[in-house]
């Protein structure tokens, strides 16, 4: 491993990919008597990438239009599930300390101060990416929490909704803001949590909750007439039809088995940089 030393006149963005990680930071003075800030570093890769590649992450700084106090906004999003956890500002410093810590870190203007998500609750928010907009003037921190994001223990600090309130007056409980898949594994767990009727027919979902052959023989059916479709060479439509009876009825299987597709996600993740034939091997191997 090279350790290396630069001299950078500003502090800096540095991208993940790279495995560069900064383990240290202070001031040194030139010449001139300009204080400078000094950054060590450890990188497993070659020093002059890695150096042209701060030179880029230090530009991007540089170009971030940061606001008549130095901010600008920051939003933390959920890396598996892609929820919105919160929002928040962030200044250079901010940013750089989410960098080397790699915990979502924001700006506090009401204490003039940075803050680390997570620092007084342990529910930090653990970032592997940083985005900014095409305009420089907002930020995500791409991470994985650790717990509830919002201070009042939900798992966002987005959940009331304008329309249910339009349409209902009166919203009772907190109704996420949850993209189609998440959605979908709401109402099923809403099913599984629900007693079943005595007099009435149960929904189609509490059926399949209640009877596991009946569940995994549609699971299978589902599957083979997913793999029709290429076979046959059918319409575009009558796949994506196909995939969507089969992602429904195995996420009713998972929340039977109290696996969330949040986990399915972080797994699929992990597996981004794997090869197939080696995870599978390694699987083997473990089991």
């Amino acid at each position: 491993m090279a350790v290396s030393y630069y001299l950078c006149p500003q502090s800096l963005r540095v991208s993940f990919g790279s495995h560069l990680c900064i383990s240290n930071s202070g001031y040194s003075w030139d010449k001139h008597k300009k204080r400078i800030r000094h950054l060590v570093y450890a990188s497993t890769r070659q020093p002059e990438k890695d150096l042209c590649l701060e030179s880029k992450v230090q530009t991007l700084l540089d170009n971030v239009k940061w606001d008549d106090k130095g901010l600008a906004v920051a939003i933390a999003q959920n890396v598996d599930t892609g929820a919105i956890l919160m929002q928040g500002f962030a200044n250079r410093d901010a940013v750089v300390k989410a960098i080397s810590s790699r915990k979502a870190t924001f700006y506090s203007r009401s204490r003039s101060m940075l803050w680390t998500k997570g620092e007084t609750s342990n529910n930090f928010i653990n970032i592997h990416d940083i985005f900014f907009d095409c305009d420089r003037d907002s930020i995500i921190y791409l991470g994985k929490p650790d717990g509830p994001t919002c201070h009042t223990g939900s798992e966002t600090c987005y959940y009331t909704s304008v329309f249910d309130l339009k349409e209902r007056q009166q919203v009772e409980g907190n109704e996420l803001a949850l993209t189609t898949l998440y959605s979908l594994e709401s109402t099923i767990l809403q099913r599984k949590s629900e007693e079943a009727e005595q007099n009435g027919k149960p929904s189609w979902t509490k059926r399949l909750l209640l009877d596991n052959h009946l569940l995994c023989s549609k699971i299978r059916e589902e599957a083979d007439e997913l793999c029709r479709t290429l076979e046959e060479n059918e319409d575009k439509s009558r796949t994506t039809s196909e995939m969507a009876d089969v992602l429904y009825h195995a996420m009713v299987l998972l929340a039977l088995r109290d696996v969330k597709m949040e986990d399915v996600m972080q797994v699929l993740r992990q597996r981004f940089s794997k090869s197939g034939i080696e995870e599978k091997k390694s699987r083997v191997l473990q089991g």
